[in-house]
């Protein structure tokens, strides 16, 4: 299964160049477009080269950039049944066009976000000792609970909350009855992912209620982290150096950002590429109405992703399933098991076809 995600953003487009957004306040300020043009180009040229060994399925994916994203979407409608496993890429401003970015593993992380209410009877600054300081309540939650969640995970699990919005009072005299915080909590393994609501939850109400204020969490779990499986990366990396030769192939760093692909992880074996998309000039950003990319990334784009496919496609008629999918459905809850990879590194790579340039 091939996935292009093809949600905008709604930023306006500041580009100059004929395939600006013609929506107001819209663009692909983050490289759907260009996902979006990649699986339509694989598409066409995996059905005009016929008797291929197996079924490819194209998924074009809405709401990648909505909480807890449109990848649900997809795995409740049964898009993924009966597929082996997954890949997608995403544009990489940061590398060059021409070269692709791999990684085993976690590449993206787990993004959640956080909001805390923390209320008290307020009053007059000087008298402080007959309120609660809700001030210094939140300034309190805003340190220690990120140093503390330092303490209680490991730091391997790259876990960290990190807040964007404070708002507390009105006047310099006044200590207010109310105040908020809103945040992200964002970490690279799964297992530490599942646990992490209720660690923060825990550690917000002890540090708030500490200084006798009343407090409110709203915890919203938005995405999983990608972690992408050694085979699936094997199989990416083969197709990659036969589109853009070994030194083409870069070791592509770790984020912190989301990306809702992880969702597919509960199915089936996943693997995530980066696209390198910069042309020279200026460095440029995702998220931003300036964004723009290098149009000779799309066709790597689609080799690598029609080699990528037909390489799945050999191997998967080569050896029997990989160890460690699950299929089945929890026989305690009813609900369906996530697939948990197992350590293939050590298994041969069966030998795989070239595919021909289209």
């Amino acid at each position: 299964m091939l996935r292009a995600d093809i949600d905008a953003l709604p930023l306006p487009d500041l580009k100059d160049v004929p395939y600006a957004s013609t929506r107001a306040g819209l663009c692909h300020a983050c490289g759907h477009d260009v996902h979006t043009t990649v699986l339509l180009g694989v598409a066409r040229a995996l059905a005009a080269q016929g008797d291929l060994p197996g079924t490819v399925r194209a998924v074009f994916q809405p709401a990648e950039e909505q909480v807890p994203g449109g990848a649900l979407q997809v795995l409740e409608s049964g898009a993924l049944d009966g597929a082996t496993r997954a890949f997608a890429l995403h544009c990489d401003p940061s590398v060059p066009v021409g070269r692709v970015g791999l990684r085993t593993g976690s590449i993206t992380a787990a993004c959640d976000r956080l909001e805390v209410t923390l209320t008290g009877p307020g009053g007059h600054t000087a008298r402080p000792q007959l309120t609660v300081d809700l001030v210094h309540a939140l300034a309190r939650v805003v340190t220690e609970v990120p140093g503390l969640l330092g303490r209680q995970v490991d730091p391997r699990a790259a876990m960290s909350l990190v807040w964007g919005a404070v708002g507390a009072g009105v006047a310099a005299n006044a200590i207010p009855e109310t105040g908020s915080l809103r945040g992200t909590v964002r970490v690279l393994d799964r297992e530490v992912w599942d646990a992490a609501e209720g660690l923060v939850r825990r550690l917000v109400h002890r540090v708030g209620e500490d200084s006798g204020a009343t407090v409110a969490v709203e915890y919203v779990r938005g995405v999983p982290p990608v972690v992408n499986d050694p085979r699936g990366v094997a199989l990416l990396r083969s197709a990659a150096i036969e589109t853009v030769g070994g030194e083409g192939v870069v070791l592509s760093p770790q984020s912190m950002g989301g990306e809702d692909f992880g969702w597919f992880a509960e199915r089936l074996p996943i693997a995530l590429a980066r696209l390198g998309t910069h042309g020279g000039g200026d460095p440029l950003d995702l998220h931003r109405g300036t964004f723009d990319v290098d149009e000779r990334a799309i066709g790597v784009g689609v080799r690598l992703m029609a080699r990528t496919a037909l390489h799945s496609l050999a191997a998967d008629a080569a050896a029997p399933p990989a160890p460690g999918r699950c299929d089945g459905r929890d026989s305690r809850s009813g609900r369906r098991r996530r697939w948990r990879p197992v350590d293939t590194s050590a298994t041969p790579t069966p030998a795989l076809h070239t595919a021909g340039e289209r």
